[in-house]
């Protein structure tokens, strides 16, 4: 690979974990609020 593509993918790594950080606990607080409707 070269140092341009190597710069790009850690662009695209940097941007999905930033995201992931957000969408983890979100899906955690989704999930939760189905689990308590299902119990009910």
């Amino acid at each position: 690979m070269t140092s341009h593509d190597m710069k790009k993918a850690e662009a695209t790594y940097g941007g999905f974990m930033s995201t992931l950080k957000w969408a983890v606990p979100v899906i955690a607080v989704i999930v939760a609020i189905v689990v308590m409707l299902i119990a009910d």
